[in-house]
């Protein structure tokens, strides 16, 4: 069993329908959807901006690793192409964060591995995924350095611009609102 924090993203094609997309497809597993938000481009590369939103996702069965595959294969099905680092997509899912049961209660994974690095090495400087977060989990953690802090701790600490790029929609992904 795991609980995932996933965070998706298109600027490419329908891109609030490639996001609709992830929330049809894991709606037995959701626990949390964001509002969707409009942001503007990571990383450096000059392109039109994204929507994005973030998932909390909860399944007996799945782990870390079968989060991946599924945001993966979630992402192929939208004709996600891989050519340029922080390029344009049409769909992007990230996990951000998981943790699995233990009997203290429920444990965050941290991983090197290259294919699955956890938590999400750059989670706690993207507005665009603390942001939604916050919306949907007012007291979430992520671990930063070694040391567990707030999310709203790590949002307080961006560049304001970075901040105020990131600006509600009114889309919504709730399955009511469809």
């Amino acid at each position: 069993m795991s609980r995932a924090v996933l965070s998706i993203g298109s600027n490419l094609g329908d891109r609030f329908a490639h996001l609709r997309s992830v929330v049809e497809a894991l709606e037995p597993q959701l626990v949390a959807v964001s509002s969707v938000y409009s942001t503007p481009p990571w990383g450096g590369v000059p392109q039109e901006n994204y929507l994005n939103a973030v998932l909390v996702v909860e399944d007996s069965a799945l782990g870390p690793r079968d989060w991946l595959e599924r945001g993966q294969e979630l992402e192929q099905r939208a004709g996600r192409v891989r050519e340029i680092r922080w390029g344009a997509r049409t769909l992007d899912v990230d996990v951000v964060w998981c943790a699995v049961p233990r009997a203290d209660g429920p444990h965050p994974v941290v991983s090197t591995d290259p294919t699955l690095t956890l938590p999400h090495p750059q989670a706690h400087n993207r507005a665009f995924v603390l942001i939604p977060w916050l919306e949907i989990e007012p007291e979430a953690t992520l671990a930063v350095g070694g040391r567990v802090r707030p999310i709203r701790e790590l949002l307080a600490e961006l560049d304001l611009a970075e901040i105020d790029g990131v600006r509600a929609t009114e889309l919504s992904l709730h399955a009511t609102d469809r």
